[in-house]
Order: structure tokens, then C-alpha cells, then sequence
């Protein structure tokens, strides 16, 4: 029959929440396989080392493990991000607590619990809402505003004819070319006039043609790199309407680098599979995910909450509709745009269902 001690150890094993065992001087005794898979390191690693730094960052850490040694005080912090490695960080809520037994030293068990799918999932439900919400009430804005536009456009050409002299005309054509203008960013705020018409996509393919239109507008300022998963399958996907997502998150990379005057500006294109994952609150069985990545100044803290909200713009010249509309575009093939912006480094990420449940009145993947 199994020992008690054995039957624990593979309790523990089959956890599926992350544990770590220290003893007194916090020195690492076990940790469960989702432990290992947590932290990104292996038992045979880190048993018998010290516990790693990352759980003793800053003061409060230390004094609490510390307290919970000499006092049986437990503690729980919450959304800690554990830096595991160069470039890799975990957010997770994590309690520690002593298991003391008479003539034994106190052992620390220390309790982990992943948030960072949890977060995302938040966060991109938030996304997900406050966009369709915002794009409502612009696109309301946008229908009263074609009406009275195109009233006053008529009003201008009537006036325009009955002109006693043709050097006033000047001015009637200002109010026929501003009223113009005007309906042509209220169409643009309406977003997409068709929905999309999927078939099998080749993101490569695609992500070539872009490449090339980039580089013939910029041939000799900017060099773009290419990282792409050839095992990747066709995504059903509406060509046109990807292409045109995809063009527009490259020529902001290339205006960014540009307008900051950087010599050596790199793009790099991307694309990757994910297996098992949720975009917003609906949980897909293989995703693909196409980055943009440039090496530009990045996207200024005050914007990076309302990227992708219309009429928001970090450019003098820019009209804060692209990125909206690029949204919505995905948006409409169940996917969704993430960024991810630091200085010198910025990532615009489209995630697209290689799954797609068409809606009633849309079209049927091919």
C-alpha cells in the first residue's frame, strides 16, 4: 500500500495549482509540475537553491516571509508580477502560510495562482465592448452629420449659379470642396460599408504584398524583417479587407520611424499559432497571430488606453480613424488588434480565429 508521505507527493504532483515547499532558510524543498510550468524552470533546477529573487523584490516581500518564518503569519499578494526570466513575467496571486509540527522545523508552503490569461481575457473584453459602444455612437454621429452636409453643399451650388459676378465663386467652392471633406471623414467614420467575404486566406501571402507596397514607397529608409511559421494553414479571412488592416498598421510603423527621424528603422512582420486561446470571452481551438513590430519611439502613455477609439490620432496630420477602423475589420472576423507599445519597441498584434462561425448574413468560409 502507497505511504502516506508518497500519496501527498502525488497529490500535490496532479495540483493543477502551482505550489512551492521552502523550508526555514528559504531554501526551494519541492514544487508541484504546475509550479515548473508557472515559473519556467525545471525541479531538478531549483530544488536545494534559494527561493528565487523574484518572490523577495522589494522589502514588504522579504519582511513578510520573514515574519511568517519567526511568527506563523501568513500573507497573500495580489497581482505580484514575478519577472522569471530576460523578457519573461508572470502575474499571479500568490499565499504563503507555514505548516509547523512539533520537533520539526516550520516549512513555508507557498501557493500560486496564474492571472495573466485571467487579465487578458478582462482586458479584452473591455476592448471588445468599449469599441462596438464607441463605434455606435460615431456612427449615429456620422449619418446626422451627411444630411445637413448635403444640404448645404446644394444651397452652395444654387448659389454658386445666381452669382452676379464669377470672382465670388471663390468662395461658394470653398464651402462645396469643406463640405466635401467633411463627408468623406463622416463615411470614413462609419467603417466598413460591407461585411466581410471569407475565404481561404494565405497570411503570408498577404503580409508579402504589403511588404512589397511598403518598399516601393520607402526603397531605401526602411528595412523590413520577416519571421514567419510556414506551418500555418489558410485563415478564413476577407482578403481585401485584411490587407487594407494590415497596410495600415505598417505605414503607421513606417510614420513613426520616419517622423522620429531614426536611421536604422526595422520592421519585423510576424506570425505565429496559438493553441487554446481566448479572444475576448469566447475560447478558440487554434488562433493565428500576425505581429507588427517596429523599433520606433512608441506610443505616448496618455493614447495607449484610447488607441483604438475614433478621432484619436498621436499624429498632427492623421485623422485618428485607421486604427479604429482596422478594429472594427477584425472585430468582424471574430479577431481582435492588441498593442503592446514601449519606447523602442512597439507591437501591434492581429489575432484571427482559424475557426470561424459565420454570423447570420455573412458569408460561408470556402
Amino acid at each position: 500500500m502507497m505511504t502516506d508521505s508518497l500519496f501527498h507527493k502525488r497529490l500535490l504532483d496532479h495540483l493543477r495549482t502551482a505550489v512551492l515547499l521552502l523550508d526555514g532558510d528559504l531554501v526551494v524543498r519541492y514544487l508541484n509540475p504546475a509550479a515548473e510550468m508557472l515559473l519556467s524552470v525545471s525541479a531538478a533546477r531549483i530544488v536545494g537553491g534559494r527561493l528565487p529573487e523574484y518572490f523577495m523584490a522589494d522589502e514588504d516581500s522579504r519582511d513578510a516571509l520573514r515574519k511568517c518564518i519567526d511568527d506563523g503569519h501568513p500573507f497573500t499578494r495580489r497581482e505580484a508580477r514575478l519577472h522569471t526570466g530576460p523578457g519573461s513575467e508572470v502575474t499571479v496571486d500568490y499565499s504563503v502560510s507555514q505548516i509547523s509540527e512539533p520537533g520539526q522545523a516550520p516549512t513555508l508552503l507557498i501557493e500560486m495562482q496564474p492571472l495573466d490569461r485571467l487579465l487578458r481575457i478582462t482586458r479584452e473584453d473591455a476592448l471588445l465592448h468599449s469599441h462596438q459602444a464607441t463605434r455606435a455612437l460615431v456612427r449615429g454621429v456620422a449619418h446626422e452629420l451627411k444630411n445637413p452636409l448635403g444640404g448645404i453643399r446644394g444651397a452652395a451650388q444654387l448659389l454658386e449659379r445666381a452669382l452676379p459676378n464669377q470672382e465670388l465663386a471663390e468662395y461658394t467652392r470653398v464651402i462645396i470642396d469643406e463640405a466635401d471633406r467633411l463627408r468623406s471623414i463622416a463615411d470614413r467614420m462609419l467603417g466598413p460599408r460591407r461585411m466581410p467575404h471569407f475565404t481561404g486566406v494565405n497570411l503570408h501571402e498577404c503580409l508579402e504584398h504589403v511588404r512589397q507596397l511598403i518598399l516601393a514607397e520607402h526603397p531605401d529608409r526602411i528595412r523590413i524583417e520577416r519571421d514567419y511559421d510556414p506551418s500555418l494553414p489558410d485563415v478564413p479571412a476577407d482578403r481585401d479587407q485584411l490587407i487594407q488592416v494590415l497596410l495600415n498598421l505598417v505605414r503607421n510603423a513606417v510614420q513613426a520611424i520616419t517622423e522620429a527621424g531614426i536611421g536604422d528603422g526595422v520592421i519585423r512582420l510576424r506570425t505565429r499559432a496559438l493553441r487554446q486561446f481566448t479572444i475576448g470571452a469566447q475560447r478558440h481551438r487554434l488562433v493565428a497571430r500576425i505581429d507588427i513590430e517596429d523599433n520606433g519611439p512608441g506610443i505616448p502613455e496618455s493614447l495607449k488606453e484610447m488607441l483604438f477609439y475614433p478621432m484619436v490620432s498621436g499624429r498632427a496630420s492623421g485623422t485618428g480613424l485607421g486604427l479604429s477602423i482596422s478594429q472594427s475589420i477584425i472585430n468582424q472576423h471574430r479577431g481582435l488588434i492588441e498593442c503592446d507599445s514601449n519606447p523602442g519597441k512597439t507591437v501591434f498584434s492581429v489575432l484571427l480565429p482559424m475557426e470561424l462561425a459565420p454570423v447570420e448574413g455573412e458569408s460561408e468560409p470556402s
